[in-house]
């Protein structure tokens, strides 16, 4: 019984999305804040709540809406093998992005990302994706090439994502604010809807021409943090 157990463990879509997601896969999430630093600073963020309604406002309005959409689009394209469509989509993220620093940080991860994802857990799509794109793509659309490619169904992918950013920025606050490992994990639970919403509005998109954003603040405080004077993180 054990055998089989191991078995069905190695072969599990689950099990390497978990792998992918965790904070321990070596993308570097943790050098990045994503405009929360600058939100600290600037008494934007200053306790849970506040920190709950800044990360809604980007899962709904912002980032999480557009990658969310990415993500769908991308691991639409890949998982039907149409690689053009799956480069237009990888341009348009790339290009998708407010501020350099946010650019940095979506592009950064996304090559460490694919680069590691190509070693640990290899699949050709990946290796021609890397050499079509010269190795850069943005973290959305990497990872949803990895789950497509790897059989992973498209909600649940998309849902683990969500999970991970939202988690990280979360973890940036405790540094910054700073809030405690508790006040953390209810930020995290009151996020729930956000990022079961956030996933659904990204999968019912039927064009990307219609995906948009809503949150100034959050690219002010991106363009604020690369002149900020005292930084812990790269956004």
């Amino acid at each position: 019984m054990a055998v089989c157990m191991r078995s069905v463990m190695a072969s599990d879509p689950l099990y390497r999305l978990l792998a992918w997601l965790s904070p321990a896969y070596p993308v570097g999430a943790f050098s990045y804040s994503h405009g929360v630093e600058t939100a600290v600073e600037e008494g934007l963020i200053k306790d849970r709540a506040s920190l709950v309604g800044w990360l809604d406002s980007v899962l709904r309005r912002g980032t999480g809406a557009v990658d969310g959409a990415l993500f769908a689009a991308g691991w639409r394209a890949a998982s039907a093998g149409d690689w053009p469509s799956f480069d237009a989509v990888a341009e348009r993220a790339a290009a998708w992005r407010g501020t350099a620093e946010m650019a940095l940080e979506s592009r950064q991860q996304g090559g460490s990302f694919l680069s590691i994802t190509r070693t640990a857990w290899p699949h050709q799509a990946l290796d021609e994706a890397h050499r079509r794109l010269e190795g850069e793509l943005a973290l959305p659309v990497a990872v949803a090439l990895a789950a497509a490619v790897h059989g992973i169904a498209l909600e649940q992918a998309l849902t683990g994502y969500l999970h991970a950013f939202t988690a990280n920025l979360i973890s940036a606050a405790l540094r910054a604010v700073p809030l405690g490992q508790t006040d953390g994990q209810v930020a995290l639970a009151a996020l729930e809807s956000a990022v079961h919403d956030t996933a659904q509005a990204a999968v019912a998109v039927e064009s990307l021409d219609d995906v948009g954003t809503a949150t100034p603040l959050l690219d002010w405080c991106s363009l604020r943090h690369e002149i900020q004077y005292t930084r812990l993180f790269r956004s």
